[in-house]
């Protein structure tokens, strides 16, 4: 061996100094080539395996979970330290057990970036609307009466007038005038104004500690427009970088996708190019099969969860608003809950149409051809009918 176990520092100097013991490693033990292996913590590892990939170095990965499992092999102690884990990582990598991850450039990795920027954004304005909630729970709990959404009219009664005793001596026409004045409403509608009158004369809302409150619903009406806004532009942004792409052309076509789950997608999953079958999407989603059988008990199938939850996540998000507007996708739905052999569940008949999803989008996107519902149909009944012969 070189030397002990070292660190690498997170910085130009310090990846200069790891590629100069690569290179001296390969020197004396006489190799022409190398890879680096390393287990994922975070997004730590970006930095390096992009400044590899420019020496021309390949970085793999092994996965967390089998570090954690093969490193009581040889001592048979549950300990953990960084010069075990090293050493346990290094005879994952001989024996072959990695992955090559990918690499985003350009468009995809512009893709990746904003999706993921626009996902904490969203996640902030639930917050945000979360902490409304909890505002009006308190000073104004009959809001949700008039207004169960947080839409302009809403948000301009709150930020022209937020507790009920604003609104209860006014009259219908005075809090119309009021709200006018706002320049995102031009036209408020005049029974919800009579409506929300009528239940601020009969809040029950506390009415201590106001001060500080209207500070509060104040700021958070702002933050809400604001991500509400930035949200919007970078949507905007993330779209026309999805135009630029091969597959959008193609992804477009299919009944039920949006322009917001297309960039979800392929930020995600990437050019389609890069898969040599569409199983490796459905693994990637973590959407394969797994079975604990022993002996005579046969154990129940499930999917094994072992890929990119977002992407899942995503899956199961948009199979719901697709079985509702495309055509083709509802009768798959209604043919594999209700066939007279082996029906499924609807969440069992949701994870098949996840995985029957992956499928249409590689063939679209691969073969550059438009979504064709009916062949789908038929090629699924062509197949069920030879099965059942």
């Amino acid at each position: 061996m070189l030397k002990k176990p070292f660190p690498v520092i997170q910085s130009r100097s310090g990846f200069e100094q790891f590629y100069a013991s690569i290179q001296e490693a390969m020197k004396e033990f006489g190799k022409t080539e190398v890879i680096v292996g390393i287990e994922p913590t975070g997004h730590y590892w970006l930095n390096l395996a992009y400044f590899l990939e420019e020496k021309g170095i390949p970085l793999v990965m092994v996965n967390p979970m089998h570090v954690k499992r093969s490193k009581e092999l040889d001592d048979n102690l549950p300990t953990k330290h960084d010069a075990k884990d090293a050493l346990v990582i290094a005879k994952l990598v001989k024996d072959g057990r990695f992955s090559y991850p990918r690499i985003l450039h350009e468009v995809e990795a512009e893709l990746r970036a904003g999706s993921t920027f626009r996902e904490s954004l969203t996640k902030e304005l639930n917050a945000v609307q979360n902490q409304m909630i909890r505002w009006l729970d308190r000073y104004f709990p009959e809001f949700v009466q008039v207004f169960p959404s947080f839409g302009k009219m809403a948000l301009v009664v709150l930020e022209k007038t937020p507790f009920p005793m604003d609104i209860a001596n006014q009259t219908v026409e005075g809090l119309m005038e009021r709200y006018r004045q706002s320049e995102t409403l031009k036209c408020p509608q005049k029974p919800k104004v009579q409506k929300l009158l009528e239940v601020a004369r009969h809040s029950i809302g506390i009415t201590e500690g106001q001060q500080m409150a209207r500070i509060e619903i104040a700021t958070l009406v702002r933050r809400y427009r604001q991500l509400e806004q930035e949200i919007a532009t970078l949507t905007e942004e993330l779209t026309a970088l999805a135009q630029t792409t091969a597959e959008y052309e193609w992804l477009q076509t299919i009944p039920g996708l949006g322009d917001a789950t297309i960039i979800e997608l392929l930020s995600e999953i990437g050019s389609f190019a890069q898969y040599q079958d569409p199983r490796q999407l459905i693994k990637l989603a973590g959407l394969t099969l797994k079975e604990n059988s022993s002996g005579q008990y046969k154990g129940q199938k499930r999917i094994s969860k072992r890929g990119r939850k977002r992407l899942r996540a995503l899956l199961f998000r948009v199979m719901m608003p697709l079985i509702r507007h495309n055509e083709a996708f509802r009768q798959l739905h209604e043919y594999y809950t209700t066939r007279p052999i082996n029906p499924l569940r609807k969440k069992q008949s949701i994870v098949v149409l996840c995985g029957k999803l992956l499928k249409v989008l590689y063939a679209v996107c691969v073969k550059q051809q438009a979504f064709d519902g009916e062949r789908m149909i038929q090629d699924i009944f062509s197949q069920s009918q030879a099965q059942a012969a």
